[in-house]
């Protein structure tokens, strides 16, 4: 199984990128695909996750109304928009994929994970 991360960078704050994670060796659209992030001497925090078929989301609260996550099954990829972005969002950001049907937002709960994307994010 590989979940690879791409799209980071560096941003202005106020500005947008958008992450996407391509995910190989698995049955993608019978997981649950998840994105979460860690910040330097902090720990790894939920963003966001969806559920196989799309229907369910569910985000960190401090992302809410500013990220948004999709995926493309057909493409077994899994996206996370980021708008409005500002310089506490930096981070890596990492996607992941659980077994488990129901949306999750722990970290343990996850079976498999990305290596990581950077995105650094100027005031």
């Amino acid at each position: 199984v590989q979940l690879q991360a791409s799209g980071g960078g560096l941003v202005q704050a106020g500005g947008s990128l958008r992450l996407s994670c391509a995910a190989s060796g698995l049955a993608f659209r019978r997981y649950v695909m998840g994105w979460f992030r860690q910040a330097p001497g902090k720990e790894r925090e939920f963003v966001a996750a969806m559920s196989w078929s799309g229907e369910t989301t569910s985000y960190g609260d401090s992302v809410k109304g500013r990220f948004f996550i999709s995926r493309d099954n057909a493409k077994n990829t899994v996206y996370l928009q980021m708008n409005s972005l500002k310089p506490e969002d930096a981070a890596v950001y990492y996607c992941a994929a659980t077994t488990r049907p129901d949306v999750n937002t722990t970290i343990r709960l996850y079976n498999y994970w990305g290596q990581g994307t950077k995105v650094t994010v100027s005031s």
